[in-house]
């Protein structure tokens, strides 16, 4: 199975951009932690990380015939992207949400995602575990026939 991570804006800067809500982990450093969870999970796993919407919605469209599934942080974007949202919606494969911060416990522009609807689950508020339960999560999901994302493969 092969599962694409997807970091969306100012993730760039974890460790540094307030750590008292992101923690002090780095990108660099999360990253190895889903690839050393993913091996153990048999899991090839791809990591990246866009600060552009566009550049975001490109690459969910150019996932289509590489991965099995997506893990994607849309950060803000989360909360007004509509386009991210037609974007996952439109690639037909299962696509899990995930914040490092529990959103629903903060500001309230934050407290709903547009994306979250398009996503087969939502991790929130568990810090870098909710990626390995996001990895998890994607090889153990059932096909679905309502358009929610095809069989991974495995």
């Amino acid at each position: 199975m092969r599962v694409l991570v997807l970091h969306g804006p100012n993730l760039n800067l974890l460790g540094e951009r307030e750590p008292q809500i992101y923690g002090t982990q780095t990108l660099v450093e999360l990253d190895a932690a889903i690839a050393a969870a993913a091996q153990a999970l048999g899991i090839t796993v791809t990591c990246e990380q866009y600060n552009g919407e566009g550049a975001l919605i490109d690459a969910l469209h150019a996932s289509r015939e590489k991965y099995s599934g997506i893990v994607i942080n849309p950060g803000a974007y989360a909360h007004y992207s509509y386009a991210i949202a037609d974007a996952i919606s439109a690639i037909g494969l299962p696509v899990i949400e995930v914040h490092l911060s529990n959103i629903a416990a903060r500001e309230s522009f934050r407290r709903t995602s547009v994306t979250a609807a398009a996503c087969r689950a939502v991790f929130s508020g568990l810090g870098a575990d909710g990626y390995v339960l996001a990895l998890r999560a994607l090889r153990e999901l059932p096909a679905r026939s309502d358009g929610g994302g095809r069989q991974p493969a495995r």
